[in-house]
Formats: C-alpha cells, structure tokens, sequence
C-alpha cells in the first residue's frame, strides 16, 4: 500500500508513545514489572482514546522477551512478528461482527492449547458489549477461570451494556478523553517528523473538533493536508475543508440576536450558507460559543476555563455584559433542540431560520426564561433609547399635575395658542357588576397603558370593594407597588375604567400583608396579556 493514514502509521508500539492516559500507563507497566499481571481486563472509554492502542501494546510487553520497563522492546522476534500483525499468539475479535455463542466457543476450544511462541495467549475482543446473551454466558466461566497461559482484553465504549457478572470478574480501566493541549502537542510532533508546515491555530481548531479523540484528531488533519497538498495549511483552510465558521462570525451573530434584529441575523445565515458551511456544525459551533459566554459570566479567570486566544475572550467579556444568564440557556435549549432537528432533516435551513428567529423574538414563546428574555430586550431598548412609548396614557397621567394651581401646557403647544376648556360629561356612580366587569375585563385597561405600565401590573390580584371600588391587591414582595400606587398612576386608571364603561369606578391599591387570603382575590394574572409587540416600540 503506498498510503497509510496517519492514525494508521502513527499508531502507538509502546507505553511511553501512548498520549493522555497516564493513569493507565503507569499500572499496567507497574503490573508487568512486578509481574502481576491479571487474567482479565476490560478497557472503557469513547472512541480514539486508545483503547485498542494500549490493547495491543500489553500483549506484546507480556509475551516481550526484553522488557523496558514494562514497554515491548520492539527489537526481539516476538515484537517484531507482533508488530506485523502476524503473532500467531495474539488473537483480535471484533464483537460487532463475531458476537454469536459459536464464536465463544470457538475461543473456548483454542484455549485448551498452550501458545507455540510466547508465554501468553492473549484475546483482545474489541466493542465486546456487542456479543449476544448467551455468548456472555458462554464467556463467564472461562473469564473467571482461564488456563494459566491466557489473558483477555475487552474492550468497550458502552461498559453499561456489560453484564455485571461479567465486570466483576475484569480489572476496569477508564481512558479519559485527550484534553486539547495534549492532542495539539502531539499533533505538531507528527507534523515536523513529517516536515509539514501547519498553523498552530488550525491544529487548536482540529483538536476542539476531535472532542477528546486522538484518532479523529490525525483523520481530520489528514483530510485537511491531502486538500491542500504541498502548502502551508492556515487556520482559515482548516475551516474551508471542515465546513466551519470562524467564531467571529459567532460574535457579530449573539449581537444581532441581543439586539432584536432579525434582518441581519438572516443575513449572517445567508453569507454561511453562500461559503457552503455545514450547517450542522454550524449549530454545534454556536451552542460551544454560547457556551464559552455563560463560563465568562461566571468566572473571573476565563483564561483557565475557556480555550480561546485574549481578543475573543475580550469580546465574551463585552457580550457577557449585554445579555443574562437566563437567556443564554434559552439560546443554547433552543439550538440544541434544533441540532437534534437539523441532523435528520432535508430542510436544514429553514429549521435553523426559525431557531434563529424564536432567538430573536422571546414573544414566540411563553416560559420562564423567554419572559426574562423579553424583558432584558426591553430593558436594553429603553437604555439605549431606541423605544417609543404611546403617548396618551402618558397624557392623561399628567393631566392632573399643576403647578402653583394651573395645569402644565403640553410641550408642543404654543405659548398664544387659545386654551380650550375641557369638557366632561357627567357620568353615573359604578355599582358592584360594573366594578366586577372592569375586574373580569382587566385587559381593557392594560391595553390602554404603555408597555411598561403594563409590566408593572404583571403579578396583581383584583376584588371588587365595597359599593364603587375596584381593589388592586399587589404581592407582599412586588417592589412595583410602591411605583404603582400614586395619585396620578390611580387618576389614570380612574379614566381609562371612566372612558371604557361610562361609569365612576373608584381605584385602591394595596398589598398583600400575610398568607392565607388568597381565596379572597380573584386571580387574574392567567388573564393578563404581557405580550408586547413590535408596533408598541
């Protein structure tokens, strides 16, 4: 073969070429040195953390016949006949497709026979949570009792679907996924030995997408260099060949959605899909962006939490400040409801418009955290000033405030203008079905009210009082009641209740002192409208 892949031609010959699983490392060699070695071992991990690696490299330091410490010598006949693939004395098994109780058995009868080279017959039996029931129980007696001569090596990625029988009678050894750092050194070892130029960046990038896999680490690269054969590979090819986005693309994206614009955060989609990005990693790029922001929200070292160069942790800080917590988890639930979608389906790009769009309108939704996602949207619109406010009930609010007796002029209105005198016409005192109207009708009277106003009567219970007046009960711990209960706030409610039904109602707000006068008050949070729309910006 002319070829080899990199997984392939890197593959690890001893211990100390073994990358990330230093815990494992260390006692097998131990084990071997001291000569302890086990009759049963079962190795567990995700995929590419060397599993099969170090499999392999056991059987051969136990059938070494010049150990280094603990490490084949790879210099005697036996290593080398290993090395090869040829040992007649390690024998490998691939559960998924050998998983009957023959095949059990077929092992069974082999083990009768001492080996002809070596001093150990080793099984290596890889995805063994694959083999059926009744190979299990083929399997179980010969585990736990195997001939003096014969190691079994199990290897796994789903060690819950192990009969427990089975686990008990195997030393279990858990390899970790690679961390970053140690996929991106070895990475570049590979790299200079075969005098391939590649951009740091690129190889951080490489070893982010692996997720802990050293294999996929060296397939990716592998990909990325025959792409661009013969030149330097850059950061940006990295992303040309995977199909990814660069995490500034990320930035300009969280800040359109903060901000509500939903025309530009279309627009940020249709240059990824015009660069020909997949789309799936798209989403799972942005759900890790989002990701990185709550870890900056949350940690005053960011450099030891977040894998990322100082400018782009810089610009996580400035976003952080833009947005809340509960938003961000919003973003990422949303997007990863979408992820799941998305990898099945035939319309990707619409099923991401639309998670996009629910991001940049929390109105779509009605659970807790798009409710405080709507209001940190307000709330950012009315620091920055980009809200408009109807003005009437503003109006009649301050109707009634004088200075030095007389009304204020309205601001608009020339000083010489003739002043007219309003006229009111009487109106009849409210009886107790009119006060219980107004209160079964309170949205009436909420969309006469400002966006604002409106969130300040978002927790209130109402009662009908006496003859003529309307009881506004707020909760003992809603700060809105001391910015509620005003003159000119009452006054406004007494003429907006006057306009709609023609009646005198009279307004009373108060405030829940203690518990256990709920059945008291009608609850009508369930009734009020909260939802704020676009035109009453």
């Amino acid at each position: 073969m002319s070829y080899q892949a990199l997984y392939r031609k890197f593959r690890p010959n001893t211990f100390d070429e073994v990358k990330g699983q230093d815990h494992i490392v260390t006692t097998l060699k131990n084990q071997i040195n001291s000569d302890r070695i086990g009759h049963a071992y079962l190795f567990c991990g995700t995929r590419g953390t060397g599993k099969t690696s170090v499999a392999k490299i056991l059987a051969r330091a136990v059938n070494c016949e010049k150990p280094v410490d603990g490490s084949p010598c790879m210099e005697c006949e036996t290593c080398k006949t290993s090395e090869g693939g040829s040992a007649p004395n390690i024998i490998e098994m691939d559960a998924a497709s050998n998983n009957g109780v023959d095949d059990v058995r077929q092992i069974i009868e082999e083990i009768q026979y001492s080996p002809t080279v070596g001093k150990y017959t080793v099984y290596i039996i890889d995805e063994v949570h694959m083999l059926s029931g009744p190979a299990f129980n083929a399997l179980l007696k010969t585990l736990e009792e195997p001939p003096a001569y014969v190691i079994f090596i199990l290897a796994t990625t789903e060690p819950h679907k192990i009969p427990v029988t089975i686990l008990s009678r195997c030393q279990r050894y858990d390899f970790k996924r690679i961390s970053i750092e140690t996929i991106v050194d070895r990475l570049q070892e590979l790299m200079d030995k075969e005098g391939i130029s590649v951009d740091e960046k690129a190889l951080r990038y490489i070893a982010k997408v692996a997720d802990g896999s050293m294999r996929d680490a060296l397939s990716l690269l592998d990909q990325c260099i025959a792409f661009y054969s013969d030149q330097e590979l850059t950061y940006e090819n990295v992303l040309e060949v995977l199909g990814a986005v660069d995490s500034e693309v990320f930035s300009r994206l969280i800040r359109c959605i903060i901000q509500g614009d939903v025309a530009s955060t279309m627009k940020i989609l249709d240059e990824v899909v015009i660069q020909g990005r997949e789309l799936g990693q798209f989403v799972n790029d942005f759900i890790w962006y989002l990701r990185n922001l709550m870890l900056v929200k949350g940690s005053e070292d960011a450099m030891e939490v977040i894998d990322a160069p100082m400018e782009r942790i810089e610009a996580l800080k400035e976003e952080s400040e833009m947005v809340d917590n509960e938003s961000v988890m919003r973003y990422i639930r949303v997007l990863s409801e979408t992820a799941a979608q998305i990898k099945y389906s035939d319309q990707k790009r619409v099923l991401l418009e639309i998670a996009l769009i629910k991001l940049n309108t929390p109105a779509m939704e009605n659970d807790y955290e798009s409710l405080v996602n709507r209001i940190s949207v307000l709330e950012n619109k009315i620091e920055s000033g980009n809200i408009k406010v109807d003005a009437a009930p503003v109006r009649r609010a301050n109707a009634e405030v004088v200075t030095n007796g007389n009304p204020l002029p309205e601001a608009d209105e020339p000083a010489d203008a003739p002043k007219e005198e309003p006229t009111e016409e009487p109106v009849d005192k409210a009886v107790p079905e009119d006060v219980q109207y107004v209160a079964d009708n309170w949205n009436m009277v909420l969309n006469h009210m400002s966006p604002l106003e409106k969130a300040n009567f978002r927790k209130v219970s109402l009662a009908v009082k006496g003859e003529d007046t309307l009881l506004i009960v707020f909760e003992p711990n809603d700060i809105m009641f001391g910015e509620c209960n005003t003159i000119e706030m009452i006054d406004m409610i007494n003429t907006i209740i006057k306009e709609q039904i023609k009646k005198d109602v009279q307004v009373e707000m108060t405030q829940k002192k203690s518990s256990g006068n709920e059945n008291y008050f009608q609850i009508i949070s369930s009734k009020i409208d909260l939802e704020i729309e676009e035109e009453d910006f």
